[in-house]
């Protein structure tokens, strides 16, 4: 009871503080998953255009995926230096593999007769890809962004570590100076970002479902 009651003052004394904070940790994620949302996207439609191309393509996105993502962010640093950008082309990486492989599963999925019938009355490749199999594949995206968003919410709370700003500051200073108070003050905005993204995109997610559904 006690330690909630500091943790609330301490918020609350802090407030603007953790408000900016709250708004760099967005950024970050906002321009990363944006990033990956198009060239996730574009690489998805790639593995459903050129199947040998697939395996290559999400093999090597497995692969970053895997890196520790401090370790990650440490190689990037050597070539990004210190700060924002780093960050945003660590999560970027990050959010590549959940939207090439659910962009790549949507078109998979996409009924073969309807490609068929486009090709039928002269659709061209880009106009079937743009008016019938993107819009069909559209709720599997969405999935892929969702995960993508999520990740992103979590691995940004590491940008201190290379120079970077949001909530994991407040983490990592509490971390060091071994304040409770303070990791929490980091952790429970981060991870509410992080529910937030998630409801949103699942919305989103139901929604596209029930218009392919119709």
């Amino acid at each position: 009871m006690v330690f909630l009651q500091e943790l609330l003052s301490y918020m609350i004394e802090n407030f603007d503080l953790i408000l900016l904070y709250t708004g760099q940790h967005v950024l970050m994620v906002v321009l990363s998953v944006t990033a990956a949302l198009i060239v996730g996207t574009i690489l998805g439609i790639i593995c459903n255009r050129f199947k040998k191309l697939a395996p290559v393509i999400i093999s090597i996105a497995n692969i970053i995926q895997i890196i520790p993502s401090l370790a990650l962010l440490a190689i990037l640093m050597v070539y990004f230096g210190l700060g924002f950008y780093t960050v945003v082309v660590g999560l970027f990486l990050y959010s590549l593999l959940p939207i090439i492989r659910h962009t790549y599963v949507g078109l998979e999925e996409v009924d073969p007769s309807l490609s068929e019938a486009g090709h039928g009355i002269g659709m061209t490749y880009m106009q079937l890809l743009t008016k019938v199999q993107l819009p069909l594949a559209m709720p599997f995206i969405m999935a892929g962004l969702r995960i993508a968003a999520v990740i992103a919410v979590g691995v940004a709370a590491l940008a201190p570590f290379v120079g970077g700003d949001g909530l994991g500051r407040e983490i990592f200073s509490g971390i060091n100076s071994r304040n409770n108070v303070r990791i929490f003050a980091g952790a429970i905005p981060a991870s509410i970002l992080a529910i937030i993204a998630d409801f949103i995109l699942g919305r989103m997610e139901k929604r596209m479902k029930t218009r392919v559904a119709k």
